[in-house]
Parts: structure tokens; sequence; C-alpha cells
């Protein structure tokens, strides 16, 4: 009783903050200045909500209604089902204004034409402040403190609350923006209803065309899609051979294999790229090579479907190597030690028995490298040429003399009926199935050789392919310490003394053009990578440990953000935290919530792949003795965490040092992250300085990636040792 009093208390004390002292509205300057304290009583959009209310903002007095109703069940009522009933009602109804209000008024009035008909013109609000936010997140409690009371997950408050504060923010920073896509697609610029952008845009043949089947032009709709099932079954049979050559034969170099799926990882996207430009572009190394030799004349041949899908393949097979390894060495040595018992050759066990069994992980390999090709931007920005993909398309509808926000909306509409229909038919296509080979009891003996047939040309296709990615990042590295690549080569460490120059004449100054982006990126990817792995990680104890009604949909949800390409995340928080009731744009706040957001699954998967390997004893002795599920999760299941808390640490902020599909739309003058800053440079021919630039972003990377791997330490379980066993007894 007394406990759940006090977890009331403190959301009262929340509310009566947000309601009579913090700012009702955003503060353009940023909450954190401080500096609109001073201007307090001159400028009424800083006053919290009661005076707000009683200036004549009608729309505010629900919350002081409700505010006040929670301090009378408090006052009056005990803890219990019926308080906790209407606890329930009161935080559903104040958030169900919160939204309809914030909505409805926008900075001119009423949003929508048919309430000023119904009501007349009303005063227009600034977008939510600080007030608002912690209003929001207390009738988020409210909710759930009541649930507990009425007896929901065992009267578990913790629980009950952790779920509705991870639903909140899906709801507001996943479903919301992609909502704003679609509403968006049907507005005007003055924001009136209208059709006609959606009407022409949907039929518009380049769109949809499919004139290549006769010799033309296809449209970029099909483009796109054509080049991700390219890239995504080139990426799938690459990485399948290169875990098999690490798994199943005697390669002698199979460490480099492994360190040459570290590199692109780490590789800001469009570098691969602009390393092809150098090496197979019209004044490349290679093309000029090939024309001395043999006297042919390659052409522009690399700028185009053909130059994106081999960049793509370049960067995206790491990715693919990594699903598959894992899935190569699960697969039961046991099993294939059975069917060559029973007479069944090596080809024959490996085409009927083991490449079944890795069916899921060819299916995430799949996937994964058709929804990055899908979301890649930076590949096809560099070698695109006049053969555009949706993602480039939708960018310059936004930013470009096109300025079309309608068929910006259409085409990441489309880009995300995509995606999301592959994530869907991966699901469905595994469903029901069992690819289990791995059980309690002991599995030895070791995998079975690939046959030699099957052996020699993977292993030459292993090797070719990391000759080529190896002279590929030999060429990025020597295109940052050459003048002028492909004219001349006269070594030179001007391109990183331009961008991160040092003046020790009067203090230390940071004179280097790059300097300034570069902080604002490490900033930026040191505050998102914490908060993406604590995310992640109470949400993969949600979903592995609790019990609770939805959570396959649950589960669901917070994954199929991982299947929206960025792009479409890019665009969709334009639209939507471009204007009230949530505006964010040209902040870091809107940087810091996109990666949390988009990387929080990374960090779900490897919590609860860890957890698995926990006994579910240890949480269960810990609420016995006593102990909160908070109090379990803190002490009890965190430590034993430290390798899914490393993997989401190190993911989210390597993510959001490359990332750039989703941050091209995002970035500000203030607050510009690097990828950006080097897509600028390499759009105005700097390419020595964007590549000195990527250079120094791929050695930081290693080196906060050591760091990290330091602080978290590894997990360390204490056994105790088996007691000594006499001579005597042995015998």
């Amino acid at each position: 009783m007394n406990a759940d009093n006090r977890r009331l208390d403190r959301v009262l004390l929340g509310m009566l903050l947000s309601l009579l002292i913090l700012p009702w509205y955003k503060i353009r300057t940023g909450f954190f200045s401080f500096d609109w304290i001073g201007q307090l009583p001159s400028n009424e959009n800083l006053w919290p909500a009661v005076a707000q209310a009683v200036m004549g903002r009608w729309q505010l007095w629900p919350f002081l209604i409700l505010a006040a109703a929670t301090v009378g069940l408090r006052l009056t009522t005990p803890p219990g089902p019926g308080r906790g009933r209407w606890l329930v009602r009161v935080g559903s109804l104040g958030m169900i204004w919160l939204v309809a209000e914030g909505l409805m008024l926008g900075n001119r009035g009423w949003n929508w034409g048919l309430l000023e008909t119904l009501f007349g013109p009303a005063t227009g609000q600034p977008a939510f402040g600080a007030g608002a936010v912690l209003l929001s997140v207390c009738f988020t409690c409210l909710i759930s403190f009541g649930a507990a009371e009425r007896g929901a997950l065992k009267g578990d408050a913790f629980v009950l609350t952790s779920i509705a504060l991870l639903i909140l923010l899906v709801a507001v920073f996943v479903f919301y923006p992609i909502m704003s896509i679609f509403t968006g697609a049907f507005q005007d610029f003055d924001g009136s209803f209208t059709s006609t952008g959606v009407r022409r845009n949907i039929v518009d043949p380049k769109i949809w065309s499919l004139a290549c089947l006769t010799g033309g032009s296809c449209g970029v709709a099909w483009r796109t899609w054509f080049l991700a099932m390219c890239t995504a079954t080139a990426t799938t049979l690459l990485g399948l051979a290169f875990a098999l050559v690490a798994t199943r034969t005697r390669f002698p170099f199979k460490r480099g294999l492994r360190l040459l799926t570290i590199l692109p990882i780490i590789t800001p996207p469009f570098v691969v790229g602009l390393a092809l430009t150098m090496l197979l572009g019209r004044s490349g190394t290679m093309t000029q090579l090939i024309q001395a030799v043999t006297g042919w004349e390659l052409g522009r041949w690399l700028y185009g479907l053909t130059g994106i899908w081999l960049a793509q393949v370049l960067s995206f097979t790491p990715i693919s190597f990594l699903v598959l390894i894992g899935v190569v060495e699960g697969v039961s040595p046991s099993i294939e030690e059975a069917s060559q018992t029973l007479r069944a050759g090596r080809w024959r066990t490996f085409r009927k028995v083991s490449l079944p069994l890795m069916a899921p992980g060819l299916a995430n390999a799949f996937l994964i490298g058709f929804i990055e090709s899908m979301a890649d931007f930076g590949n096809p920005l560099v070698l695109g040429g006049s053969g555009g993909v949706l993602s480039t398309e939708i960018f310059f509808s936004v930013v470009g003399a096109q300025n079309d926000p309608s068929r910006a909306a259409v085409l990441a509409a489309i880009l995300l009926f995509f995606t999301l229909s592959a994530f869907l038919a991966q699901r469905v296509w595994l469903a029901g199935r069992s690819f289990a080979t791995v059980s309690g009891k002991g599995d030895g003996g070791n995998h079975a050789l690939l046959p030699v047939g099957v052996a020699v040309p993977v292993i030459a296709i292993v090797s070719l392919w990391s000759l080529f990615t190896v002279i590929v990042y030999s060429m990025i590295l020597f295109g940052g310490f050459v003048k002028v690549w492909g004219l001349d080569h006269t070594l030179t460490l001007d391109h990183y003394i331009r961008a991160f120059g040092v003046n020790f004449d009067d203090g230390i100054r940071w004179v280097g053009v790059a300097w300034k982006s570069f902080w604002t990126t490490m900033t930026i990817a040191l505050i998102s990578a914490p908060l993406t792995a604590a995310v992640g990680l109470l949400t993969a104890w949600l979903i592995a440990r609790q019990r609770f009604p939805g959570k396959t949909l649950f589960e669901f949800v917070l994954m199929m953000s991982f299947a929206i390409p960025g792009t479409v995340i890019g665009i969709s928080y334009i639209m939507a935290f471009n204007l009230p009731p949530i505006q964010m744009t040209g902040t870091a706040l809107i940087l810091i919530v996109c990666f949390v957001s988009r990387n929080m699954p990374v960090g779900v998967r490897a919590g609860v792949a860890a957890m698995a390997q926990i006994d579910g004893s240890l949480d269960e002795a810990s609420l016995t003795l006593g102990a909160t599920s908070g109090r379990t999760l803190r002490k009890v299941i965190l430590p034993l965490l430290r390798p899914a808390i490393m993997a989401a640490l190190v993911y989210s902020f390597v993510r959001a040092i490359t990332s750039i599909s989703a941050v091209i739309f995002l970035v500000s003058a203030k607050y510009n992250m690097a990828t950006a800053y080097i897509v600028g440079l390499v759009e105005n021919g700097q390419y020595g300085v964007a590549i000195a630039y990527s250079s120094v972003l791929i050695v930081v990377m290693i080196a906060v990636i050591g760091s990290f791997q330091l602080l978290v330490k590894e997990r360390r379980l204490h056994r105790r040792p088996a007691p000594a066993v006499p001579y005597e007894a042995r015998t």
C-alpha cells in the first residue's frame, strides 16, 4: 500500500512541476540553455500551463481538471482495484486530450478547416515544450500504476510502466512519423486537403514504367526493386561462400577473412562508391591501365545500376557473412555424420541436410541485403549518374528544384511498401518451421568438409573477391595522400591538414574545416549509443522474461522499425516534426531520437539472444528473496548481459557515425553530421579531403570500440570447481 502511494506521489509531483513551473510550449533557444528564465515575465509563450490557461488558452483547462482529480483520488481513495480503475481512466483521458488538442491547433489556429467552420477562429499555439512532455509521461505512468493496482501482471508496476513508456516511444517516434508521410501526401502547402499531387505522382511513368522490357528505361520503382533483388542475392551467396570457407575448408587465411568483415561496417557508406570511381571511373587507375594494355575504351559503364550494385555488394557482403557464420557453425556435426553413416556423400549431405538447416540465416541475410540496398543513399548518390533510385529521388524531391513534398511522400510510401513486404514475406516463410539443431545434449565431432567440387570454386571466388576488396580499400587510403587523384599523384598531407589542422600560436585552435562536424558527430553518437543500448536491452528483457497480452504484436512492432529504410525515416521525421505539436527539426534532439528509434532493434535481438542463455531460475530466486523486478534487472540480469551491452553500444555508435540516408534530411547548419559534411565535399569535387575525413573516422571508430570493450569488460561466470575425486575411487 505504501509503495503504491509513494509511486503516485511521484507522479503528482511531476504533474505539478509540468503544470505550475515548466514552460508548456517549446523554447526556440533550447530548454537547457536556461537563458529563457530571464525572459519569463515578458514572454507569455514561456509561461507554464496554469498561466496559459488563465490568459485564455481554453484547451489547457482539461489538464488542470485531470490533475485536480488525481490529487483527489490520492487523498480520498485507498490503493486498490477501485482507485486503479480511476487512475487508468484519468491517464487515458489525459493522453487522448493531449494528442487531440496538439493535432487540432497549430501556429495559425485550427489545423483543419472543418473545425474553423464549426467553432470559428481560434488562437494558435506553438509546439509542445518541457511541461507538455513531462505531463505526457505522467499520464502514461498513471495508466500503468492504475493497471498495477488492479492486479495486471501480478501488480508489477515496473514492468507495466516499462511497457507503457516503450509503447509511447514507438507511437511518437515510429508510427506518428510514418502516418505523417501518408497524410502529408494529401496536403497542400497551406495545409489544406488535396489529392492532386498523389493522383499526379502515383501514375507517373517515371515511377512505374516497364519500358526496359522493350528496350527503353524502367521506372525508378522497378529499378530500385531489381537492384535490391540483385544485391540481396549476390550478398547472400557471397556471405555464404565466406562462411563456408571460414568453417568448412582448410583455407589458411581465415583470420584475414574475419578482418575484412570489419572494414565495410565502420566505413562511411559512400566511400566505397568513391573508391570505385577512383579505381574504375573514366580516369580511374584500373581503367587507364586496361586502356593502355588493350586499347579498349571502357566509357561510363560504372555510372548507373551496375556501379551501384558493385558498391552495394562490396559494402553489404560482410554484414551477410556476420549473419551466416553463426548459422553455418550452428549446424550440428552429428546430423551431418549421421547422413554420411547412411552412405550419403559429402555433396548430398551438404545439399540435402546442411543447406536446408541454414534456411533461417539465408532468409535473414537476404532480407538485410534487400533492405540495406533499398535504403542505401550514399552509393547511388556517387555512382547513380542519370539512373537514380528511390532514395535519391526522394532526396531531390525535397531539397532539389522540384520542391514537391507530395512526390517525396509517394516515393517514400512505395519504398516502405517494398521493404515491409519483404519483411513480412520472410516471417511468413519461416513461420511454423523448425530448424533446431542444437539441443541440451552434448554434441561432439567436427563439421564435414566441403566436397572438393564445391570447395575449389568457393575458395577461388572468395580469394578473388577478398583481393578486390583489399585493392578498393588501398585506393581509399592512398587517395587521401595524393594531391589530385588521377592527375597528380604527388604525396602530400594537405588534405589532412585542411580537414583537421590545429593552430598552437594563441592556444589550441581547431582551424580544420572538419572539426565542427567531427565534434558534433562524436557528441551525438556518444549520447545516442548508451540510450539505444538501454532501450533495446530493456525491451529484450520484457520480451524474453515477461508474459503479457499482445507480446507477439509488441515484439513485431518494435522490430518493424528495422525494416523501415533510413530514407523513409528521414523524410517522415521532416514531415512530422517540422511543425507543432512536436517541433524538433534543426536540433540535436531529432538526430538522437532518430538514431535510438532506428538502431534499437539490434539491441533487442542481441539482448533476447543473450537472455536465452541465462536460466530463468536466477530471476525467480531474486524475486523470491523480495527484490523488485527493477532491482532484479539491475543487479542480476545486467551483469550477465555484458556481451549484449557491448554489441548494442558498438553497433549504435558506429551507425550513428556512418548513417547517411536519414541524416541527410535532418542535419542543420548548427548540427551537421560527418557523413552529410563528407557528401558535401564529394559534391564539390574535394575527394582528397573527403577521403582524409573518412580515414580519420575509421580510426576513431576503432579506438572508441576498443574503449567500449574495456569499459564494459567481459562477462565473468564464477563456477565452483568440481570436488577432487580420490585415485582409488576413479580406479
